[in-house]
């Protein structure tokens, strides 16, 4: 293949992973759920096998083709650095740290002598919520609202009138040097935000500050082998921007889109790796079943423009980084497998691709794909894909 097209569905899990209980998450299954709360209609996804997938009640059309399955996560943890890190062949043995009481005063006083002021929080939080209860507070002092949730993450939210929002990424800069070692959490997110108060939004340019890959990944693979490596979407920040040649840093899944036809419209030679994540962070951890199927929706809509591009030399792959099931308790990611979906134009019938054991395997996949050799210690099922 000449292209592979990379499609990260954020949080679209489907159904819980065998360890799910030791993660809180016994019972969870994006998907499923929501396909039985508020019924949805995917024909383009059905059409590439989405029906396969265990536990996915859903009518496979006349004349569908593609290959379908799921993999588990072979990394400790459910949070997107992690998900995508495996996607991508780096396996974590350990997960980041996580901080249900909130962060200990030796991280919270380097931060605020760094940055000259208080904070306000620091205690897990939905984020929509934190704005309501602290918000007009935030915008009385400027002191920034700091929170983290059940993932790896230290997010700060400031109002874009009360911080700017450059102050506020340096601030998150500042984070992300302090947050090393023992507290070295998977992201520090900037959750700018505006309006006035009891009607505060999040606005769009919200930045993500993730470690730096601990190892190789597929992306390094990829651009050392002097291919090109288009991301769109929040990629970037979670690879540290490390084996990108070209990238898009839309926001919501429509731009996401866009951008992503966009780029299949130009002439390249190696993986686009697109995110949407609004599946996550408008429907998952609202607790918004109606969004969720909506977002699906509008996205299995969208499919066939994507398709439509693809040449006889072009892979599309359509996959998650974990769950969060928003019909299950809690606003937080959940422990799930992920789907797999793919096809290209020489495709005839459904093909099963199984339960792979890790989102590694679609790392090894996409290498073989585009002739690499890495397989990142995973199996490639690639040649399940063509004759």
């Amino acid at each position: 293949m000449k292209r592979v097209f990379l499609i990260v569905l954020d949080s679209v899990g489907v159904g819980a992973l065998p360890d799910a209980e030791k993660y809180g998450d016994l019972g969870a299954d994006t998907l499923g759920h929501i396909l039985a709360q508020a019924p949805v209609s995917l024909p383009n996804m059905a059409a590439l096998g989405l029906g396969k997938i265990p536990g996915i009640s859903c009518s496979i059309p006349r004349g569908a083709a593609g290959a379908a399955g799921r993999a588990m996560e072979a990394s400790a943890g459910k949070d997107t650095t992690t998900g995508h890190w495996e996607i991508m062949g780096l396996a974590l043995s350990m997960p980041f740290p996580t901080y249900p009481d909130g962060f200990p005063p030796v991280v919270i006083e380097a931060f605020t002598k760094a940055i000259g002021r208080e904070i306000l929080c620091n205690a897990p939080a939905s984020g929509t919520v934190i704005l309501d209860e602290l918000g007009e507070e935030h915008m009385k002092t400027g002191f920034p609202i700091v929170y983290t949730s059940a993932d790896s993450v230290f997010q700060i939210a400031c109002h874009e009138e009360t911080v700017p929002v450059e102050t506020l990424y340096q601030w998150c800069v500042i984070a992300r040097e302090l947050l090393q070692g023992e507290h070295a959490v998977g992201r520090v997110i900037a959750r700018p935000f505006a309006g006035l108060p009891g009607a505060f939004q999040r606005t769009p340019r919200r930045r993500d500050f993730s470690l730096e890959p601990m190892g190789k990944t597929l992306l390094d693979e990829i651009t050392g082998c002097g291919l090109d490596l288009l991301a769109v979407g929040k990629i970037e920040d979670i690879f540290c921007q490390r084996g990108i040649t070209l990238s898009d840093h839309a926001a919501g899944n429509p731009a996401c889109i866009d951008a992503t036809v966009a780029f299949l419209r130009r002439d390249f030679t190696g993986l686009l790796f697109t995110n949407l994540v609004d599946f996550d962070m408008l429907c998952g951890h609202r607790n918004d079943a109606e969004g969720f199927s909506a977002a699906l929706e509008a996205f299995d809509a969208r499919l066939p423009e994507i398709t439509a591009c693809m040449t006889d030399e072009d892979l599309l792959i359509i996959t998650a980084d974990h769950g969060c099931d928003p019909t299950f308790p809690g606003t937080d990611h959940t422990r799930e497998y992920v789907p797999i979906l793919t096809w290209h134009r020489q495709m005839r019938g459904l093909t099963p691709i199984g339960t792979r054991t890790s989102f590694a395997d679609i790392a090894a996949t996409v290498s073989d794909a585009l002739g690499l050799h890495c397989r990142f210690g995973a199996r490639s099922f690639y040649g399940l894909l063509v004759p």
